[in-house]
């Protein structure tokens, strides 16, 4: 009875898979005639394996190469996607925001960013909800200017505290703890070391699992990223409490927390305590992991890294050519072929933050240190962000200190 049971499960379980992908391929066949070229992959898993396994850039060049230079589709992580390439892609994104296109949100970062679960888009526009950074010009290049002291003074303590004294250290680790220490001054006010390690401990986990598949099962990466984001959303809580206390004693806050606690929206309400955190986690995260990435792999050596428009000889005469040159300042680019950090209202608002504190760094370490990667060919992780496999020790060399000039 057993065994006929258990071939009984089976036929059924045989069965609803060919349901489903008989299904899967209906719709698909049903609505190409609307969607541009590519594939959707497997059923469910989509390409995501594919996307995972391979490099991003060659991920795209491939399908650029076997379906269409302009645009493909895929499915990845679960969403099908439609994938815009080149300066017309550029342009037709960039000028059709709230228009054609609204901002999106992956199933795993509504279900971490727990403010942004809902299915509807949001109804706040993109350029509103940017608002909050933009308006009071904390992330212009003015006002940064007037926080460069403080970024160099941080800096400076970083490298007394973790560099100097030592033979070998490990770059990402280092680089990973400075930039958290830059946006938790920036964007929180506060300098507790204390309280920035117990956040960089539960960073990492967070970062990965944005972009998992939202499978919340114990030990999966999605898991490890929703227990991390419940630490530190506790963890920005806490500090959102002493911001209004002190707030309401009268002291002066020159931080973004402070004016997200002020802000209100056109009926007068102020934001919710949970959305304030999950505001303030998403800029803590978009100024942790891309910045030490590249304070990383300046460390490690200076890389060449063009991919789709920027290989295109069309816009760039000799495309694989190693010539800096032609980004200097001045030089004109044809409309929507560079673009770096965006273009119109998705233009990053931290660009211009996320340079000063690579620079101060760079200026730093030079002026400090001479320096040798230990294991020159190091294994890079090809996730989302670059990872070296080892945390890239490099070996340390104080330079002499400069002697004052004598007349």
């Amino acid at each position: 009875m057993e065994v006929i049971c258990l071939l009984l499960s089976m036929v059924l379980l045989v069965l609803a898979l060919a349901i489903r992908i008989f299904a899967f391929k209906l719709s698909s066949h049903s609505s190409a005639k609307n969607l541009p070229p590519g594939s959707l992959g497997w059923p469910i898993f989509g390409e995501t394996l594919d996307f995972l396994f391979a490099k991003p850039e060659k991920f795209v060049s491939d399908r650029m190469k076997r379906y269409s230079s302009d645009i493909f589709k895929t499915k990845i992580l679960g969403e099908e996607t439609a994938v815009i390439c080149g300066p017309g892609g550029h342009k037709f994104l960039f000028s059709n925001e709230q228009k054609l296109f609204t901002a999106f949100r992956t199933h795993a970062m509504q279900k971490i960013f727990r403010s942004y679960q809902a299915a509807a888009p949001a109804q706040i526009p993109r350029e509103a909800e940017s608002k909050i950074l933009r308006s009071p010009g904390f992330l212009k290049p003015e006002a940064l200017v007037r926080y460069l002291g403080k970024m160099d003074s941080i800096t400076q303590l970083h490298m007394q505290t973790y560099w100097e004294g030592k033979d070998e250290v490990k770059a990402f680790a280092l680089a990973k703890t400075l930039t958290l220490s830059l946006a938790c001054r920036f964007f929180l006010g506060s300098d507790d070391p204390e309280r920035i390690a117990r956040l960089v401990s539960n960073f990492d986990d967070l970062t990965l699992g944005m972009h998992s598949i939202p499978l919340n099962v114990y030990g999966t990466t999605f898991y490890r990223a929703n227990k991390a984001a419940a630490a530190i959303r506790k963890e920005l809580r806490v500090i959102i409490d002493e911001k209004r206390a002190g707030m309401s004693k009268g002291a002066q806050g020159q931080d973004i927390l402070c004016h997200m606690i002020m802000a209100t929206d056109p009926s007068g309400k102020h934001m919710a305590e949970a959305e304030i955190a999950d505001k303030i986690m998403g800029l803590l995260v978009a100024g942790y992991s891309t910045v030490a990435t590249a304070m990383t792999f300046f460390m490690k050596n200076i890389y060449w890294t063009v991919s789709t428009t920027n290989k295109d000889p069309q816009y760039f005469p000799d495309p694989e050519k190693f010539d800096p040159s032609r980004y200097d300042d001045g030089k004109v680019f044809p409309p929507f072929t560079f673009v770096p950090f965006g273009g119109g209202p998705r233009m990053c608002p931290g660009k211009e933050y996320a340079r000063l504190a690579i620079l101060t760094f760079v200026h730093n370490v030079v002026k400090r240190f001479r320096w040798e990667v230990a294991f020159p060919a190091e294994k890079i992780a090809g996730d989302m962000m670059p990872t070296p496999e080892k945390g890239l020790p490099i070996r340390l060399q104080p330079r002499p200190a400069e002697r004052p000039a004598s007349f």
